[in-house]
């Protein structure tokens, strides 16, 4: 068993997005991936899949088969309609793992209700094999995350770890890695670092290319032992919008081509 590296929906973000002129397609993304030697992909808060048909589904699907890449699937909220809805396209896309956060407008659950909705839902998923990998960020405190899932306790809710979300909530990274160890089920990889703002007032905190910023990948790695325990390792990126379009997108690939560069070198 191994940790597989694997590129998110979010290391094309831009290039997905309407802010460019000739947005990329997932088709497209996932030929992108293929070049650079990935063979997993994270489709991970992508906006056109929540309304694409079984049929087009299937197609992606097909395109990643033919690409020799694997899929995840990502999405944020618990409403148990929403958690079914991306149920059935992780049956169709093949993918074991389903990524989610607590929140969402009009729909932030208490513990107590979050713990409700996924011991009503995980027989779902754990009869088709599905895991599901609750997010850390900074909107939900990280131990009431872990509450939760003690609260249900099955080997198919874990965490999907993030460290450079929590900081926002002023939590430190290597506490939330400290306290999420034993449970995570997925890995989120972007760098992240404060810079100061025009006339020294105040920071902007946002991504850096992986290894140069603040994360202490060497130090999460430890504590998770991702290649012990098969937790594959998704990279994203926070990459402000630059002055251009065509220097954002040179940026968004060299970023990329960096973090698996850095990442194989480990």
């Amino acid at each position: 068993m191994s940790s597989t590296i694997g590129l998110s929906s979010y290391a094309f973000f831009w290039q997905l997005s309407d802010r460019v002129s000739e947005p990329l397609r997932i088709h497209d993304a996932l030929e992108r991936t293929a070049e650079l030697g990935v063979d997993l992909f994270q489709i991970c808060d992508y906006g056109p899949l929540e309304t694409m048909t079984d049929s087009e589904l299937q197609a992606v699907r097909a395109t990643a088969d033919r690409l020799g890449i694997s899929l995840e699937l990502g999405t944020k909220g618990i409403r148990p309609e929403h958690l079914r809805k991306f149920l059935h396209i992780a049956r169709i896309l093949g993918s074991p793992l389903l990524r989610t956060m607590f929140n969402v407008p009009g729909h932030t659950p208490t513990a107590e209700e979050a713990v409700r909705i996924f011991k009503d839902v995980l027989p779902e998923f754990e009869a088709a094999g599905v895991k599901i990998a609750v997010e850390t960020y900074e909107q939900v405190p990280t131990s009431r995350i872990l509450d939760v899932i003690r609260g249900v306790d099955s080997a198919h809710l874990g965490i999907c770890s993030d460290p450079a979300n929590t900081v926002a909530a002023l939590e430190m990274p290597r506490e939330v890695i400290d306290a999420v160890a034993p449970y995570v089920l997925n890995m989120h990889i972007k760098d992240f670092a404060f810079n100061r703002k025009d006339g020294w007032v105040g920071f902007t905190y946002s991504g850096a290319p992986l290894g140069e910023g603040l994360l202490d990948y060497d130090y999460m790695v430890r504590k998770f032992e991702p290649h012990q325990r098969n937790i594959n390792q998704i990279v994203e990126h926070w990459l402000p919008w630059q002055d251009t379009e065509a220097e954002t997108i040179r940026l968004e690939n060299q970023w990329t081509q960096q973090s698996i560069e850095f990442l194989r070198s480990k």
